[in-house]
């Protein structure tokens, strides 16, 4: 992922899905998502992220980054598809904790999030997905569709931000994640996951016509309360999804409890470090 945690898997043709989108959606947004909060931070922190931002996010999911920015003062519209129980906590938590001034959430594409007549483009477009990387997702897949499409709103100059999962050899989660593929039909089925590479982001930059323009790591370790917690939180992500629908929610679960024992500690809790890489870009 883009690191992404989450994308939404679609079942196959002629299967229905197992997944509670409702349920998933809520642990994403209260176990999950706050793990990347240090990732968010340190975006903003060096773009300086202010009154002054008009920003969009793409796959803005339940809309935790787009608080945080709106709690520094940017103006901020988030734009998803096919993400209605999440986008619909992001609506809540924006109406409550930005007092809905100057926030759009949007379901649709990017350009369902055009800027009025003669308002004034973006200045930062965001690809905080969220983490898990999805198979077959790279320089050519739907994020770059997605980027295409924003960067014709935002001004010349405009800042993109890329973020995505650092070195496998930095995450311990990586080996948690391979779960999903192990139980997939096959690793590039949507929904899967596999291992970022090391120009994955640039790559992505490159291919949109974005110029890349620095980059950054951030620790990001995934902390719960307990195993069950850690099973929720993980397969709120949508990385297992597809493994899901293949097998059935009781075996990827106890998979996910096997996965996990090695990051067990004595008092219960789970723990994971990982680094999490981002690249700023820039439009022409």
């Amino acid at each position: 992922m883009t690191p992404t945690l989450a994308r939404q898997h679609r079942p196959r043709a002629g299967a229905a899905s197992r997944v509670d989108r409702r349920a998933r959606a809520r642990d994403w947004a209260e176990i999950q998502e706050r793990m990347l909060v240090p990732l968010y931070e340190a975006v903003y922190e060096r773009l300086e992220v202010g009154p002054g931002t008009r920003l969009l996010g793409l796959g803005c999911g339940t809309g935790l980054a787009l608080l945080l920015a709106a709690a520094r003062g940017a103006s901020v519209t988030g734009v998803d598809r096919g993400a209605r129980e999440r986008l619909a906590l992001a609506r809540e938590r924006l109406r409550v904790g930005a007092r809905g001034e100057h926030t759009r959430i949007l379901d649709g594409s990017p350009r369902d999030a055009a800027p009025a007549a003669g308002a004034p483009g973006y200045t930062l477009l965001t690809a905080f997905e969220p983490a898990g990387h999805p198979a077959g997702d790279g320089t050519g897949g739907p994020l770059a569709e997605r980027l295409a499409q924003a960067t014709s709103l935002a001004e010349p100059g405009a800042t993109v931000v890329l973020t995505g999962w650092g070195p496998p050899e930095r995450c311990s989660t990586s080996s948690v994640l391979r779960v999903a593929t192990k139980l997939a039909d096959s690793a590039d089925e949507a929904g899967g996951w596999r291992p970022a590479r090391r120009d994955d982001l640039e790559d992505t930059a490159r291919r949109c016509g974005l110029r890349p323009d620095g980059s950054g790591r951030v620790s990001c370790p995934f902390g719960y309360a307990d195993t069950g917690s850690a099973v929720r939180g993980l397969l709120s992500t949508g990385a297992f999804d597809a493994a899901i629908d293949t097998t059935d929610g009781e075996r990827v679960g106890k998979e996910l409890e096997e996965a996990l024992h090695p990051y067990r500690r004595g008092d219960g809790t789970v723990w994971m470090g990982n680094v999490f890489r981002y690249v700023v870009a820039r439009v022409p």
